[in-house]
């Protein structure tokens, strides 16, 4: 149909009356259709040879300086210090320099320095009229680096480092002290201003090495960017960190240390213990899960290359995962990291199946490594990173590299300190129970977010909306649920019959918890959540009631409940939610009148004070709630006028407190021996025994 519109339109016109052949009509339209050359030529579309550019040199990286350095901002210009630095840490690895030495001026001026070998001045073989130093400052892509010859592992390996902040800076000047003398050569914007000279070096100093001062290209970076001392001595010392054998020397102008600033103006930075002593210097006296970190070295097999690591893992869980390639930090991880993660894991799991603990084999790595304060560094040969910046390793061997080398160092610190294995199995279990539970909580969330509340099927709930003035009545038995039920008030009170005694969660895996349906009604329920994602604004009711029979089986009933709520939602222990009914043991009646005893004592005191005149007392006992007629339960335990609670509060007041956490794991825990050392500590307490 959009043909024959366009036909029309096209249509040619002829003499009156005389109609033009569809040949012709084809041919004009055809002819129509043509564009003119000169139109593209002289319009503002034109494309023609003479747009190409072709960049030569340093140019590419002055247009686009945000592929060799990631943009023109703050963190960009500091990694142009790093570029340098890692020049000089090369020289440091490979053996032939002990010292670096970086120097803040106030003008954003840098110095960086080292007593290595010297970027070499002779003329290379390619450009002999320049010399190699000035090749290499001046052309992408050109180094040492790129065979093994002159380094087995570096930082820099594309050959552009220091090229590029040359090409990025006003002012570079590079001395070079080899051979007896200092040779200088200045540059700015990446072209030398000069040609490279040479004089005798002063008496008394080292006949060695390079020092590179350079200052950032204003055209480049915003003029109220700076340099930041705090950042660069950071980055200062990590290097010291990184590698044993080098000094790095800090040198920074005092009027650059501003506010809360407190970075030293000069410092020596040497760690003859590497990470382990970064780890110790973080931490200070933070408590951790195992006395010792887990700290070693070990050479890669397959060719040359080590890797070095310091973990230890904070009771706080607030810990950091730094890694490195060749001293360059790798902010993304990478490879390397996946090897130190699946070591750990496969290393922490086989170490549980060997002490026979079932829960070892749901922990994953991020149980492990959750929270934990780790530093690894690695040393590779041509290691691949995934742009100039090198923020993510991703040489695939180095995977398997890592973690043959340390599985087996992790292996025998587990088995050589078995307490802190274990110690650190319960702490990664308990983190993997965390998990699971989140995700179960996720699930049922999204499950329940196109459809109503689901409460349990034997909940009898309350008519009130609100939490406030509303109790919830957890009772053991459906025999005493249904008393419950007929004797509540159904405004306010609401049941939960418990079939018999629920799981002891202090001595039960998270499978087992999510497993049993009583637990599960209860958190259903109850509606607030658990552990860390317990709300107090979703909980439901107001006071929740535990109420058991006057006996042995009660209490226990009772303590378990105590337990789960202890372990599973303290904050509402700690609000002051949590009560205990006390239903009456006896039914004393003595004409028309009635009294109802807690106790034996309490039996005791009602005959001697309210049963003194003549007439048969009958005394009955009652063998649980179920058999209490409704009328009886409401007058004597649930009704607020009547009944007696008492409200279950924490020694000290926190679900965190160290004492009641031990008490309650001693008696409720998975260890019989501390019941029955504690039962021998206590028994000669005792006075009287309900059996």
């Amino acid at each position: 149909m959009d043909d024959l519109f366009q036909h029309a339109a096209n249509k040619p016109k002829g003499k009156k009356g005389k109609k033009s052949s569809p040949k012709n009509t084809a041919k004009k339209t055809k002819e129509t259709n043509k564009t003119d050359p000169k139109t593209i030529q002289s319009g503002k579309g034109s494309y023609s040879a003479k747009d190409i550019e072709v960049l030569e040199g340093l140019e590419p990286v002055r247009r686009r300086p945000g592929m060799y350095i990631g943009g023109t901002d703050e963190t960009a210009m500091h990694h142009l210090v790093a570029e340098v630095l890692d020049n000089s840490m090369d020289e440091a690895v490979a053996g032939h320099a002990s010292r670096i030495t970086i120097e803040l001026a106030p003008d954003d001026t840098v110095i960086v320095s080292d007593n290595g070998r010297g970027i070499p001045v002779d003329p290379h073989p390619k450009f002999k009229s320049k010399s190699a130093l000035e090749v290499i400052m001046t052309t992408l892509h050109s180094g040492g680096k790129f065979s093994d010859k002159a380094y087995e592992t570096s930082g820099g390996l594309h050959g552009v480092g220091v090229s590029v902040v040359n090409a990025l800076s006003d002012k570079l000047t590079v001395e070079v002290m080899r051979d007896n003398k200092i040779w200088i050569q200045d540059y700015s914007r990446g072209k030398p201003k000069g040609k490279l000279t040479s004089k005798k070096p002063p008496k008394g100093r080292i006949n060695r090495g390079t020092t590179i001062t350079f200052h950032p290209d204003s055209k480049i970076f915003d003029p109220s960017t700076h340099f930041r001392p705090e950042r660069m001595y950071r980055m200062a010392r990590s290097k010291a960190y990184l590698f044993k054998g080098v000094e790095i020397r800090w040198i920074c102008d005092p009027s650059l240390i501003k506010g809360k600033d407190t970075t030293p103006t000069k410092d020596s930075l040497h760690f003859p213990g590497g990470l382990s002593d970064y780890l110790e210097s973080t931490l200070q006296k933070r408590r951790t899960i195992t006395p010792a970190p887990f700290v070693g070295e070990a050479k890669l097999n397959g060719g040359s290359g080590k890797v070095e690591w310091a973990v230890a893992w904070p009771a706080d869980e607030n810990g950091f995962f730094n890694s490195y390639c060749n001293t360059v930090p790798t902010p993304q991880g990478g490879t390397h990291e996946s090897g130190f993660k699946s070591a750990l894991n496969k290393g922490l799991r086989t170490y549980g199946e060997l002490i026979n603990n079932k829960q070892a084999s749901k922990i994953t790595a991020e149980d492990i490594i959750g929270g934990a304060a780790i530093m690894l560094s690695v040393f590779i040969r041509d290691p691949q990173f995934q742009g100039q910046t090198k923020e993510r390793l991703s040489n695939v061997e180095a995977q398997r590299l890592v973690e043959n080398a340390i599985r087996d160092h992790f292996d025998h610190w587990l088995t050589a300190a078995p307490e802190a294995a274990k110690m650190l199995l319960e702490h990664a279990v308990e983190r993997s129970d965390i998990r699971l539970r989140r995700r179960q909580e996720k699930e049922t969330k999204r499950a329940s977010a196109t459809r109503k509340l689901r409460l349990p099927g034997k909940l009898t709930d309350c008519t009130l909306n609100t939490a406030m003035g509303t109790e919830l009545f957890l009772v053991e038995g459906d025999s005493a649920g249904g008393s419950a039920k007929q004797g509540r008030d159904r405004k306010f009170q609401a049941i939960l019959p418990l079939r018999g005694k629920i799981l002891n969660v202090a001595s039960a895996s998270t499978d087992k918890q999510r497993a049993n349906q009583e637990l599960q009604d209860m958190i259903e329920a109850l509606g607030c959540g658990t552990r860390e994602r317990y709300s107090e604004e979703t909980l439901r009711y107001e006071k929740i009631i535990i109420m058991t029979d006057a006996d042995v089986d009660g209490a226990h009933i009772a303590s378990l409940l105590i337990t789960f709520f202890f372990k599973e939602m303290p904050q509402l222990v700690e609000n002051g939610h949590l009560y205990l009914a006390m239903p009456p043991l006896y039914r004393i009646t003595q004409g028309a009148r009635s009294q109802y005893a807690r106790d034996d004592a309490h039996r005791e005191q009602l005959l001697k004070k309210e049963f003194k005149g003549r007439g048969k007392i009958d005394i009955s006992r009652f063998k649980g709630l179920g058999e209490m007629p409704s009328q009886q339960l409401k007058d004597t335990t649930m009704d607020p006028a009547n009944r007696t609670l008492l409200r279950v509060t924490l020694p000290n007041a926190s679900a965190a407190d160290k004492p009641t956490v031990k008490l309650v794991e001693c008696l409720m825990g998975r260890k019989p021996e501390l019941r029955f050392a504690y039962i021998q500590e206590h028994a000669k307490f005792v006075e009287d025994i309900d059996v």
